[in-house]
Parts: C-alpha cells; sequence; structure tokens
C-alpha cells in the first residue's frame, strides 16, 4: 500500500530516514527528496536499469561509489551511473537531504540488489 503525505505524495519512512517522491509522471526519469537521519547510512546497493544524480540540498553527505568515499556538500552533486555499487552515510549530527533524480527505464524498489545493509535487507 502506498502511504501518501498531505499532498499527494507518494512517501516512506525507512530505518534510515524517509523520502518523498517529487515527481515521478514521464516514464523515463523519477524524482525524490530523500533525507538521511545522523549517523545512518542507506544499503550498499546497485541497480541495473537507472541511473541517479544526487543534488545535496543541506548537511555533508559520505557517498561511497564502487568503494571509493566522497564527501558532497550542499550545492553539490554526484552522478551513480547504472551498475555502480553506492550508499549515502549521514556521518554527521545534522540531516542530510539531497534530490536524487533516477533516469532509465524502470524504477522500481526490486530493481535494487543490496549488497550490504544495517537493517537486514541484503540479499
Amino acid at each position: 500500500m502506498t502511504t501518501r503525505d498531505e499532498l499527494g505524495r507518494e512517501y516512506d519512512v525507512r530505518p534510515w530516514g524517509m523520502y518523498v517522491v517529487l515527481d515521478d509522471a514521464a516514464p523515463d526519469h523519477k524524482v525524490k527528496r530523500i533525507v538521511v537521519e545522523p549517523g545512518k547510512r542507506l544499503s550498499y546497493q546497485q541497480h541495473a536499469k537507472r541511473s541517479e544524480h544526487w543534488f545535496v540540498v543541506s548537511g555533508t553527505a559520505t557517498v561511497i561509489l564502487n568503494g571509493t568515499e566522497h564527501q558532497v556538500g550542499p550545492g553539490h552533486s554526484i552522478d551513480i551511473p547504472v551498475g555502480t555499487a553506492h550508499r549515502c552515510e549521514n556521518r554527521t549530527e545534522s540531516q542530510v537531504v539531497f534530490v536524487e533524480v533516477q533516469h532509465g527505464t524502470y524504477f522500481g524498489e526490486d530493481d535494487i540488489v543490496r549488497l550490504e545493509d544495517d537493517f537486514g535487507r541484503a540479499q
């Protein structure tokens, strides 16, 4: 079942924070606003059918791409090509907020291959 906010947008609360879908009307892209709580991190994952572009709005994200760390602060972005292992970590005491633009042919949650996960969801 899809949860909707007061504006009718899809959202979900996760163990690491939450996301809200800003746009999913087009067949070739989807846009989310993602909040990562202090001390939390997303699963280390990859996708077969989409690339992602992360634009950090606030906080400093530690982004891992194929094992290499990148610090991404407000106003900066990073690209995640299809098939790249990636995760966002929040090692700070403030929320990390970023906008994720997914581009590809499919955007379902079943296109996530979790390689590592703090919450027991790895495949």
